[in-house]
């Protein structure tokens, strides 16, 4: 479709300026600011592509029939799963960077706190983890797929041909679908957990939370629901394709996203309540700097009426979950607010005595990069497999 196309061109546009800003202020006299850039849009993205896949697996062992088409949507976030295999790599390349506890005395913690073992743990734990997501969807699309069909892509025409022959025993491969998706479940949980005491907490190695792991898949989720809607809101809203469903699926996913809103506020306050009742130096530190001290503050507080308390009030409306203009626009605020609790998490470890929020244009241009990458996976994705968009319009006829 030439308009499909059009979004393409854009897309790669977007990835080749953010590239040309990465390059250009890695050669500045503040090469730090770039990896920033890098690493916080590195986890923002993979959390992104991670909880949005999430939701099939959720919706097929739960046998959440209202889900469908929105679950084959949620599949098309795999195609985003090894370019961030390969964006974790490019990070090794910044390790001065975006380890700052690599000069500091780790006071006993040198044993998990080392370049190679961090690396080669998040390396095989995101391995593992797209690994099992792959295995989930060549088993969906096994179930969806008609070998008879002559559309889409290469890839569809190799499965199609690998399939051809075969005969389909469905309560087998239903049966695999769902072991594989519990095991994602159970690897998200794990991994990303790992990734955030790994790539975030670590970045202040001194102080910790246990509850950090539990925080860091739950807003993965959050991001991810809003990410399927806003992809959701998109297809429904352009005129060439036939992707449809009804205000009762909007209304609710919307539902969900907002579940999961209260889900990450709580995590956020379980945190926090615990800190301040215990009021233990090495845990205080890190919230006094975050939410007491200059430039911090203010993003802080922005922070939370973006993801929180504007989506709190505003999602306890049953109307505008089911506006898919509306809802596209409102989750993309909230995930760019969700990029922004990622600089105040990463930001004062990164900045160190920082006079003003290290926030520029170089950073918007790096993020619109990483949102080509995104654009270009998930629409390879869906133009291999046309059937999976319209499939929505299939299913409520």
């Amino acid at each position: 479709m030439k308009t499909a196309s059009q979004y393409r061109k854009v897309a790669a546009l977007l990835v080749v300026v953010g590239t040309v800003a990465f390059l250009t202020q890695l050669f500045t006299r503040h090469p730090e600011r770039a990896w920033q850039a890098y690493l916080i849009n590195f986890l923002v993205w993979s959390a992104i592509a991670q909880g949005a896949f999430l939701f099939s697996t959720l919706m097929n062992t739960t046998r959440a029939r209202w889900s469908g088409p929105l679950a084959n949507l949620a599949e098309a976030f795999a195609a985003f799963f090894p370019v961030s295999l390969v964006l974790f790599l490019v990070l090794f390349l910044g390790r001065e960077h975006v380890f700052p506890w690599l000069h500091e005395d780790l006071h006993g913690k040198e044993l998990w706190l080392n370049l190679p073992f961090l690396f080669a743990r998040d390396l095989a734990g995101l391995m593992i983890l797209y690994g099992l997501g792959f295995a989930y969807t060549y088993q969906a699309l096994r179930l969806k797929v008609a070998v008879g069909e002559a559309t889409g892509g290469r890839l569809r025409a190799m499965l199609v041909r690998r399939w051809e022959n075969q005969s389909i025993d469905v309560q087998r491969l239903e049966a695999r679908k769902n072991v594989l998706g519990i095991l994602y479940m159970l690897a998200f949980a794990l991994i990303l957990s790992l990734i955030g005491y790994d790539l975030v907490m670590a970045a202040d190695p001194h102080w910790y939370s246990t509850l950090f792991g539990a925080y860091s898949f739950a807003k993965a989720i959050y991001m991810g629901l809003g990410a399927l809607i806003v992809l959701a809101a998109v297809l429904q809203l352009n005129p060439y394709n036939e992707f449809y469903i009804p205000p009762s699926n909007f209304h609710d996913i919307g539902k969900l996203f907002f579940a999961f809103c209260l889900v990450w506020a709580d995590f956020f306050y379980a945190q926090l309540v615990v800190i301040w009742y215990g009021n233990i130096s090495e845990e205080t530190t890190y919230i006094i700097e975050r939410v007491m001290h200059a430039p911090w503050q203010g993003l802080s507080w922005t922070v939370f009426l973006v993801c929180f308390i504007i989506p709190f009030l505003v999602l306890l409306n049953k109307k505008v979950k089911t506006l898919p203009r509306f809802m596209m626009v409102f989750c993309s605020v909230i995930i760019a607010g969700m990029w922004l609790e990622h600089l105040l998490l990463l930001g004062p470890a990164l900045n160190h005595h920082a006079a003003t929020l290290p926030l520029g244009v170089f950073d918007v241009l790096i993020t619109t990069g990483f949102f080509g990458l995104m654009v270009l996976a998930v629409s390879a994705y869906l133009r291999q497999f046309p059937e999976l968009v319209r499939a929505g319009r299939k299913e409520v006829s």
